[in-house]
């Protein structure tokens, strides 16, 4: 009687599930570029890459790579610097490109008969002095924090980009500083990890990027940050970065084109 009592239940349960059909809004794809040149400290700055894909609906697995796009950056010397694709892979590489602080750059991609620019300057950044190492950190006082100090040239304005690296699984962590209250002052960026431990390794590396960048990068920090809300919720607005698309301006592309000066610090968690 017991299991007979139980068969019954667990088919009424289950008798009574439906499928769920989301119904997710969708649009046409759009090109996304993630060009970051960056020249790192005891490197030539030759060889870069610049990534492009597609969007793709919001419960697709894979992000489809934007294949046979021809892509090129020139100075304001003429010098152009042609990137070729990766066997299908979205990625275009050069091993030619010359970095020169305060040089002017423009980004060229030609893509599905369309053509995308976007203009920046390569912007110099100050090193990372050293670490300092907080063990009683965060809500619980257990965790780790590490402060990254540099200091700041007086009487210019800086903007920086700093992206923090563990060998934990985690995302990296990104993060936007100006000197809008700290110019000429020593200062410092600021990383925590609940899940640090001693002899974990963090990378460290300081890029110098224009107001454009920092204001954009800014504002997607705050609409992809811990309340910003889940999937399903409308961000507040697409952020744009500095391309356009001049064939068809309604067809913009989404990401962003940066020329940074860069430094790269490893730390080893004590």
């Amino acid at each position: 009687m017991k299991n007979a009592l139980y068969i019954l239940i667990v088919s009424l349960f289950f008798s009574c599930e439906d499928v769920i059909d989301l119904k997710v809004p969708t649009s046409d794809p759009k090109l996304v570029i993630e060009a970051s040149l960056n020249w790192f400290e005891d490197t030539d700055g030759s060889e870069q890459q610049i990534k492009l894909t597609l969007t793709a609906p919001f419960f697709d697995n894979q992000v489809p790579p934007a294949n046979n796009a021809t892509v090129f950056v020139e100075d304001s010397n003429s010098n152009i610097f042609t990137f070729l694709e990766q066997e299908n892979t979205g990625i275009y590489k050069t091993n030619s490109f010359i970095p020169e602080l305060n040089q002017e750059y423009t980004l060229t991609i030609i893509y599905d008969d369309q053509t995308y620019i976007g203009t920046e300057v390569l912007t110099s950044v100050t090193p990372i002095e050293y670490i300092e190492q907080n063990n009683e950190g965060g809500f619980s006082g257990e965790d780790i924090e590490l402060k990254a100090f540099y200091t700041d040239p007086a009487n210019i304005d800086n903007y920086y980009f700093f992206e923090f690296i563990s060998d934990i699984p985690q995302i990296p962590v990104l993060e936007v500083y100006d000197d809008q209250f700290t110019d000429g002052n020593q200062i410092f960026a600021f990383y925590s990890e609940e899940d640090l431990e001693p002899t974990n390794i963090v990378t460290i590396n300081n890029y110098g990027v224009s107001q454009q960048f920092y204001q954009f990068m800014d504002l997607l920090l705050q609409q992809t940050s811990n309340n910003g809300g889940g999937p399903f919720q409308a961000q507040p607005a697409t952020v744009r970065g500095n391309c356009i698309n001049i064939t068809n301006p309604d067809n913009f592309p989404l990401g962003y084109f940066r020329v940074s000066q860069a430094y790269q610090f490893t730390y080893i968690v004590q």
